[in-house]
């Protein structure tokens, strides 16, 4: 049995549909990577697996019971890591975990047994007994991973767990998720970082429009759908209305699928095909631009992503 279903959930706000007919199977002890540009549902759905937000229609089974049906239940067995920092910076770290973990009804020894653990699978034992303010940004992430799983939840979500922080501390965030799997817990993870995504994910799901068009492991979604290579073109001008003209005309080849610049660099995404390349730069060179540096990258998470949507994961 599944540890979470998703079932055909309908979620609405006045006339505008955020989640449509929702299906999302996720097994136990896996890290399920869940993508989606700016609008897409991701966040409403986390919202209403904790419900925080109501169903609409359809329902949210998580180890056999409905959310719907016995709220209480399911917000126990959940471990949520949000994008916005949930601690108290006036107290201790030692304090703050304590304070979450007597939420969830943790008491005596076995209360300061899974604090300690906590602390130390986060890496701030030695700081414990600081005042969260002092801490850095990405302490007070980890601090906020801390909170959220001394009560060992089977099911961890966690929102743009890095957003903001040094590579040190994103690291060690990753090695914490990864950890957390092996010993058994299962996550959710959302993140802008596809590179994060792809590292520590065993399984995908991507969200587009309020449904997911995609899932599988980042190897079949590339065997199914990862056939663009990404090109990236620096000029020596900025881009202004020849770069434009350029975009216009590089748009409608049968071989680009999508197009865009910034300041004096173009990026394409390109299906197969032969002599693609050589059209690229003849369009080029009839807007009389000049060429700095070009680069070829192989199929990706990220054009993986562009390829289906169509959107940067931020739009």
């Amino acid at each position: 049995m599944s540890l979470l279903r998703v079932e055909q959930v309908v979620k609405r706000f006045d006339n505008r549909v955020a989640v449509d007919h929702l299906n999302i199977q996720i097994e136990k002890g896996e890290i399920y990577g869940l993508l989606g540009p700016n609008g897409a549902g991701k966040s409403t759905t986390i919202q209403m697996i904790t419900g925080l937000l109501p169903i609409d229609s359809g329902d949210i089974v998580l180890e056999g019971k409905s959310v719907k049906q016995s709220p209480l239940h399911t917000k126990r067995k959940i471990g949520i890591v949000p994008q916005d920092l949930a601690i108290y910076e006036k107290v201790s770290a030692r304090h703050n975990v304590q304070y979450f973990a007597r939420l969830y009804g943790l008491r005596g020894k076995l209360l300061q047994e899974r604090v300690d653990e906590a602390l130390e699978r986060v890496g701030l034992s030695e700081r414990q007994q600081d005042l969260a303010a002092s801490f850095s940004g990405g302490m007070k992430r980890r601090l906020n991973i801390a909170c959220a799983i001394t009560h060992r939840p089977p099911l961890i979500i966690m929102d743009e767990p890095t957003v903001g922080i040094d590579p040190h501390s994103r690291n060690h965030i990753l090695d914490s998720v990864k950890k957390l799997k092996e010993d058994g817990s299962t996550i959710i993870y959302t993140s802008h970082y596809m590179e994060e995504v792809s590292a520590v994910s065993t399984r995908i799901g991507i969200m587009n429009d309020g449904r997911l068009i995609a899932t599988g492991t980042e190897a079949e979604l590339r065997q199914q759908f990862g056939t663009d290579e990404k090109l990236t073109i620096e000029t020596v001008e900025v881009l202004d209305h020849h770069g434009a003209a350029a975009i216009n005309e590089l748009q409608k080849h049968p071989h680009v699928r999508q197009a865009s610049l910034l300041g004096n660099t173009m990026e394409l995404l390109l299906k197969p095909g032969e002599g693609s390349l050589q059209d690229i730069l003849f369009i080029m060179a009839k807007h009389q631009l000049s060429i700095r540096s070009m680069k070829r990258e192989e199929p990706n998470l990220e054009t993986l992503f562009l390829t289906l949507t169509g959107r940067q994961l931020r739009d």
